[in-house]
């Protein structure tokens, strides 16, 4: 089987690290308010990437927690990738400058897609789309909105873009330690030629282990994994011995 990387969540709020439950702002769990530090002790365990979120900036449709990313990209030195907020090429373009890996664009992805084949064709290999799904429809302005936009038709309206990978997000799992939508996930993994990375539900180490089985003939990349890492009830060696290749 395949590798899959697993990518321990740092999410941003007042400059906190954060976990929400199924992305309502104001059910949060705040775990430090030392996100550089937090970041720090991810790469200390042993990822290789960390999933960074500006979930002020999600809804404002603007970086909000800049000051916070700098400080991780100053304190580690494995890769991120980034969202929240950002809508435009010199949005992207100053992040990539400033160190950032990978890009996410989730809301612009829907509302311009226009701006995801630019960014593309600007920077292979550093662009990825969010798709935040609720109830299968694409939800926007960091989960405030839900489109008419079913998820798969939105995947596939991409699919000749150029895009690094999909992020594939259950909004109704997202936090609850509920277990990954392992159906829906990998049906639209293997709709599309586009590597997938699973969010949203990991609640345990069987959850990443059935994650890596479902995923034979998908093109799944990697999981993001938030609160059960917070909570310790994921092991970070355990967790990545159980994706490694």
């Amino acid at each position: 089987m395949t590798a899959i990387t697993l990518y321990p969540a740092v999410d941003l709020k007042d400059g906190q690290c954060v976990r929400l439950r199924r992305g309502a702002m104001d059910d949060v769990t705040v775990y430090s308010s030392d996100p550089a530090g937090q970041a720090r002790a991810w790469q200390d365990a042993g990822f290789s990437w960390l999933h960074v979120v500006d979930l002020n900036g999600a809804l404002a449709g603007k970086p909000v927690n800049g000051a916070s990313v700098a400080a991780i990209l100053r304190t580690v030195a494995i890769p991120m990738q980034l969202g929240g907020g950002i809508r435009d090429m010199a949005g992207i373009e100053a992040w990539l400058t400033a160190g950032i890996r990978r890009v996410i664009l989730g809301s612009a992805a829907l509302k311009h897609p226009g701006l995801v084949r630019e960014a593309c064709r600007a920077f292979p290999g550093r662009i990825v789309v969010g798709i935040d799904a609720r109830d299968g429809r694409v939800a926007t302005e960091g989960w405030a909105e839900t489109s008419l936009v079913d998820a798969r038709d939105h995947a596939l309206s991409l699919e000749d873009a150029g895009v690094a990978a999909i992020i594939y997000t259950d909004i109704g799992r997202d936090g609850m330690l509920s277990g990954v939508n392992l159906v829906q996930t990998v049906a639209l993994a293997r709709s599309v030629h586009t590597p997938v990375i699973a969010s949203g539900g990991v609640s345990g180490l069987q959850d990443l282990i059935d994650l890596r089985r479902a995923a034979v003939g998908a093109p799944i990349e990697g999981v993001i994994v938030g609160r059960a890492l917070y909570d310790g009830r994921i092991d970070p060696g355990q967790a990545l011995a159980a994706l490694s290749g």
